[in-house]
């Protein structure tokens, strides 16, 4: 067991302050129906966390969005036609996972870890646009990158970092050159940003997009649980609501 039910109010926190809940609606509303929350912004955002849903966004979507169970605005495609008068551009599905214990692995033999923005700039270097983009290494503040060796020309191989989300969460992502894919570097690169987040006293938060099979895969080898997921649109400001 990797993630201790008991820490789930610290989750709920987290997510209450992001979105922008009224104080205590999350801890005091979890299990009892969909919570929705207007806000000002030019996105529509459903998140499922364990038994309790949450939808952010205008207040004329949300109310067309009673039409819907929990289920349908968990599909994207729901979410893009209940927005498609708005300018609805799909930011993707994503799923949720969190941890706050890990076993430590320790490798035989002996890992050179670098925590500067520089070896993190190269690796994305090496990786296709998409996969740098996805992952955002420069966004999060916390970065660790396994090297090939601690000479120093040695290149970098993988790289996890996270960023601390509301000062509880540690959303953590993980880039593998891709030379080194399927070698276990990415499983080693993001034990070690996760047990580094875990010493800082948060929680581990992992957050792949739904199609991401190899995302998924290292998630689950890390033993991180599955808890929920988050389906976002983005609207276009210069759109007139349907009436």
């Amino acid at each position: 067991m990797t993630f201790d039910i008991s820490s789930a109010p610290i989750v709920f926190l987290a997510w209450e302050r992001g979105l922008g809940l009224p104080a205590d609606s999350l801890l005091t509303g979890a299990g009892h129906g969909r919570i929705c929350h207007p806000v000002p912004a030019q996105t529509l955002t459903f998140v499922r966390l364990w038994d309790q849903s949450i939808l952010t966004g205008p207040k004329h979507l949300l109310a067309a969005a009673d039409a819907y169970d929990d289920d349908e605005l968990s599909d994207h495609s729901t979410m893009l036609r209940l927005t498609r008068h708005d300018g609805g551009r799909g930011l993707g599905t994503q799923a949720l996972y969190y941890a706050d214990d890990l076993a430590l692995h320790q490798p035989q033999d002996t890992v050179h870890v670098a925590t500067g923005p520089e070896q993190a700039a190269a690796l994305e270097s090496l990786c296709p646009p998409d996969d740098a983009n996805d992952v955002a290494l420069a966004s999060r503040e916390h970065k660790f990158t396994v090297m090939e060796s601690g000479a120093p020309d040695a290149g970098p191989v993988a790289c996890s970092a996270y960023g601390e989300y509301q000062g509880l969460l540690a959303q953590l992502g993980t880039l593998v050159a891709p030379d080194f894919r399927r070698k276990g570097v990415g499983s080693l690169a993001t034990s070690i940003a996760a047990h580094e987040a875990l010493a800082a006293g948060l929680i581990v938060q992992w957050q792949a997009d739904i199609n991401n099979a190899g995302a998924h895969a290292l998630a689950t080898s890390m033993g991180l649980n599955v808890a929920g997921l988050q389906t976002q649109v983005s609207l276009q400001a210069h759109q007139t609501p349907h009436k």
